[in-house]
C-alpha cells in the first residue's frame, strides 16, 4: 500500500493527473485527466512502478504461467517493454489497425497456436482497446485470462474484459487515487464527488 500512496500523491504533484473539466479523445466529458506517457520522464518513479506491476503479476499469476507479455501502442508499450526487460519475457505488441505495407499483421512479434500471454497497458476507461487487443489476438489462436493497467478509471473495462473472459488487474483506481490525496488535504470535498459521481459510486 506504501507504494501506492506514494505514487498517487508523485501524480498529482507532477501534473500527470490533473483535476478540472477536459474533453477526452473519445469526446466524453470528464472532471479529470491522467497522462501516464509522462512516468517515463521520471527514471526513479519509472522503475518503482515497473517493479511493483512485476511484484504484484508474481503473486497474483507466477511468471511461469504465461508465454508472452502484450501490450497496445503506445501508452502501455513502454511500460510493457520495461517488465519485458526486467523479467526477461518475450514482448509481442497488437496494432490497432493493421501497417498498410509488408505483411500487413495486427499482431507484431513471434506467436505460435495456443500461446499463453498476458496484457499490460497504462490506462482503461471503458477497455475499448484492450477488448480490440484481445480480440485480435483471439484470431490468431492466441490465449489470455488477465490483463493489468496502471490506472483503471473505473467506467465499464472490468465488465467489458470479464466478457471475454479476460481479468482486468489495476494498480490503482481513479477512486482510490482521489480518496489518498483527499486524506492529505491535495484535493477538496468537491473534486471527491465529482470523481464519484463520474463513475457512478
Amino acid at each position: 500500500m506504501e507504494f501506492v500512496k506514494e505514487f498517487a500523491t508523485f501524480l498529482h504533484q507532477n501534473d500527470i493527473i490533473k483535476f478540472g473539466d477536459f474533453t477526452l479523445a473519445s469526446g466524453k466529458k470528464s472532471s479529470y485527466y491522467v497522462d501516464l506517457r509522462l512516468v517515463p520522464s521520471y527514471p526513479h518513479e519509472f522503475r518503482k512502478m515497473v517493479k511493483y506491476l512485476e511484484n504484484e503479476i508474481a503473486q497474483n499469476i507466477g511468471f511461469n504461467k504465461f508465454d508472452s507479455i502484450v501490450s497496445v501502442p503506445t501508452g502501455g508499450l513502454v511500460i510493457a517493454s520495461a517488465l519485458a526487460i526486467e523479467t526477461i519475457k518475450p514482448l509481442i505488441y497488437v496494432r490497432s489497425k493493421p501497417k498498410d505495407h509488408g505483411t500487413s499483421k495486427l499482431v507484431e512479434g513471434k506467436i505460435h497456436d495456443g500461446m499463453k500471454v498476458i496484457m499490460i497497458d497504462d490506462v482503461a476507461t471503458t477497455g475499448g482497446s484492450i477488448v480490440n487487443a484481445i480480440k485480435s489476438l483471439k484470431q490468431v489462436n492466441v490465449s489470455i485470462k488477465d490483463a493489468y493497467v496502471i490506472v483503471n478509471r473505473m467506467e465499464g473495462a472490468d465488465e467489458a474484459l470479464s466478457e471475454l473472459g479476460v481479468k482486468m488487474h489495476s494498480i490503482l483506481n481513479i477512486l482510490q487515487i482521489t480518496e489518498i490525496l483527499y486524506e492529505q488535504n491535495l484535493v477538496d470535498e468537491n473534486i471527491l464527488e465529482k470523481i464519484k459521481n463520474q463513475i457512478g459510486k
